[in-house]
Parts: C-alpha cells; structure tokens; sequence
C-alpha cells in the first residue's frame, strides 16, 4: 500500500484535498483526521504539518508527500521534487529600509530575520555573501523595526505589508515556490504505484488547464478550423448528414478558448461549445 503525506492544515491542506480527491483518492471527513485508508486505490493518507512532510519523506516511513517547494528546500531534508502542483504559488524577496541595499552583495555583514532559515542561509552561501541569519517565526517585517536585523526575507505577494511597515524589496527573488509532490532522494523512480499516482495528479492538471471545443464547419474553412484547434496529436473530424459540413473535437487551452471561438465564427464556424474536462490521461 502507497503511503503518501499530505498537509494537515494552512494553505496547502484545501487545495491538495481538493486535487486528490479530483483525481479518484478518498480523503478525510473531518480536520481532526490525522491517517485514512483507501482500500480501492491501495493508497494510506496520513496528515502532517506541511513542515515535516519532507522529513517524514526523507527517512523512508512514507513514500511521498505533497509540500511546498520552500518547505523542502528550507528543511534540508533528504527528499527531492518530483512533480510541480501548481498551486500555492509564493516568492521570495529580501526587502529593509530604503537605501540598505540594492542587491545581494550588499547583504555582507548585516544580519536578515527570516522563518525561513534554511532557505536563506543557502542562498546566501551559494551567492558567497557572508550574512547572518535569524530564525523569527510569524510576521517578520517588525525584526527591523525593532533593530533585530536589517533586513528580512519573506514571501512576497502584493507588498502592500512591507510598504505599511516603510519596507521595499530589493534585488532578485530567492525563489519561487509551489506546491510540489517530494519523494526520498534516490527512491525508485519507476515504482508502479508512486507513477500512478503521479499520472492521476498529472490527468487531474491537464483537465485543468484544458476544456473540450466541438463545433461544426464547412469542409473548405477546415484546414483554416484546425490552425485554430489542432489539438494535442490532431482533432477528431466527423462527416455531418448535411453535405459540405463536418464536426471538429479538439482540446484547447482554457484560457484562450474564448478567443479561438472568436477566430472560429469569423471563419464560419457554427454551434461552437466548450466542456470543461474532469479527468484525462494523455
């Protein structure tokens, strides 16, 4: 049975039960939960804090987990990245008072607060910049404030937080994560049911991104009707009883699909729709 780590709470926990459940799994009922059994899909869900997820991972006690890109790095757990989720998308930026600093070189000798520890010091390292660090746990934009460090590294969305604070980002991001699916480093990379599971996750992601576009158009206008919609390998074509008139079935990107319907009835295209994709394997 394939034992897998999922979030137990904050922003991951919602969307990654929300993903595995669209991809066939049963998930738990109730937040106190803490292990499920899928007995259909042989599957055990246990339900971690998104911080020892990859820990857990790494010392071979389960066999995956979802988590976040930052979580694994800032862990220095002995697990790797296997598959990109697409969701829970964050960046990280240093930012301190204007005038600090203007890029990372400029960091030697000063001292950033951050929660994220193992992230930072790495990146510092790896940039051959020697910083200190401080571990702070929640909002890190008041160490600077009160002269803990003078600088902070922090998720950065809007920046409306760091500006409240007379903060501003400098430099390049450190990263940019995401939710992920991790395995131990070394694990066998072809184990049936670990690439299962990642092909579900992977179906459950294309019919995200993709919708089903059928619609009917005359034979001369098709090659112009299949520029629009080619498809993954090629479109689905089918004679109609009226004739001069075929139908066309193609996948196209959801977030273009308005358009192509535009293109589409400007070449004569008629009784356009679109349906949206539950599941998929391509």
């Amino acid at each position: 049975m394939l034992r897998i780590a999922v979030p137990n709470k904050g922003s991951l926990s919602g969307p990654a039960a929300d993903m595995l459940h669209e991809a066939g799994y049963q998930q738990r009922r109730e937040s106190k939960e803490l292990r499920i059994v899928d007995p259909e899909n042989e599957v055990e869900f246990f339900y971690l804090r998104p911080r020892d997820i990859a820990i857990y991972v790494s010392s071979g006690r389960l066999d995956i987990g979802i988590t976040g890109r930052d979580l694994l790095i800032d862990s220095g757990a002995n697990a790797e990245e296997i598959l990109p989720l697409g969701f829970a998308r964050s960046t990280f930026r240093f930012a301190a008072k204007p005038g600090t600093a203007e890029g990372i070189d400029d960091l030697a000798g000063k001292t950033v607060a951050t929660s994220y520890e193992g992230i930072v010091a790495k990146h510092l390292a790896d940039s051959g910049v020697d910083a200190s660090v401080v571990h702070l746990d929640g909002a890190v934009e008041t160490a600077i404030e009160l002269g803990v460090a003078e600088v902070i590294a922090d998720v950065v969305e809007t920046g409306t937080s760091l500006r409240n604070a007379g903060l501003e980002v400098f430099g390049e991001p450190i990263m940019k994560s995401e939710a992920i699916v991790v395995r131990r480093t070394g694990a066998d990379a072809e184990e049936p049911k670990v690439q299962q599971f990642l092909r579900r996750l992977q179906g459950v992601l294309v019919a995200r991104t993709y919708v089903m576009m059928d619609y009917d158009c005359r034979v001369e206008q098709l090659e112009k009707a299949v520029a629009l919609t080619p498809g993954l390998e090629s479109p689905t074509v089918s004679p109609l009883h009226n004739e001069g008139w075929v139908a066309v079935r193609a996948m196209v990107p959801a977030k273009e699909a308005q358009r192509i319907m535009d293109d589409l009835y400007a070449i004569g295209a008629r009784a356009i729709l679109t349906t949206a994709i539950h599941a998929c394997r391509l």
